[in-house]
């Protein structure tokens, strides 16, 4: 992946931040984007090579904005997700419409962007970071599971639309995977999810950055429109 530039969407921590260091250490130029520009900037400041722009995926504006900043990119990974859980009855429309936004719009929009580079060079590597939810169900996150779900949708039809160009299009889909977000979880809830593990352990961000890294790599050059779990077996 030498000379290829990664632009990594939620990379100021948690599995971005590892799918930028993955990237940085395959050899890649690795554009950082997130909302929080001070992590951004201490992120981006231990990985030798790269730089960074602020996004706010929920902004058409924004994601202009970042796009036209970074240049051209080779590899695009979609990571950056936001959650308003509460049950369906219950769930106000602004916390719909918001994480969809954010989650699936802000991607897809992305996408666009780096589309035109990647068709003239008939080179790219779009990898949408979903997860088991999107596949399983999760009450509770009807629009957080939606927006995943759509994610793989998406990854499914670009992958077909865009073969032809030599631009893969795969989704990688995370499990429980050790996080700030998951940190905080009841130590409740946590048991009852190990349970359900084959591995019986809680995956790391390096291990969902490592199956991101490999689908960006010139030897998954024959695999598109795939979804890869990182889930230890949590769902099969």
């Amino acid at each position: 992946m030498i000379n290829r530039t990664a632009f990594v969407t939620g990379a100021s921590r948690g599995i971005g931040l590892a799918c930028a260091q993955a990237l940085a250490a395959a050899g890649c130029r690795v554009v950082l984007a997130a909302r929080d520009t001070a992590k951004l900037e201490e992120a981006s400041a231990a990985i030798p090579g790269s730089s960074w722009v602020r996004i706010d995926l929920a902004s058409s504006d924004s994601i202009e904005d970042a796009f036209r900043n970074a240049g051209k990119v080779d590899i695009l990974v979609n990571n950056a997700g936001i959650t308003r859980d509460g049950l369906a009855m219950r769930m106000k429309k602004e916390a719909w419409e918001e994480v969809l936004a954010t989650n699936l719009t802000g991607s897809f929009l992305a996408i666009q962007k780096v589309l035109p580079g990647m068709v003239k060079e008939r080179w790219g590597r779009i990898i949408n970071v979903s997860s088991i939810v999107g596949q399983a169900g999760n009450p509770g996150q009807a629009n957080y599971v939606a927006s995943k779900a759509g994610l793989i949708g998406l990854t499914k039809s670009l992958a077909q639309e865009l073969g032809s160009r030599n631009i893969t299009v795969n989704a990688v889909a995370p499990g429980f995977i050790e996080t700030d977000m998951t940190g905080s979880l009841p130590q409740e809830l946590k048991d009852s999810m190990l349970g359900r593990i084959p591995l019986k352990r809680f995956g790391k961000a390096e291990e969902v950055a490592a199956a991101v890294r490999f689908l960006a790599s010139e030897e998954a050059a024959y695999i598109s429109g795939h979804v890869l779990n990182v889930s230890g077996g949590m769902y099969m």
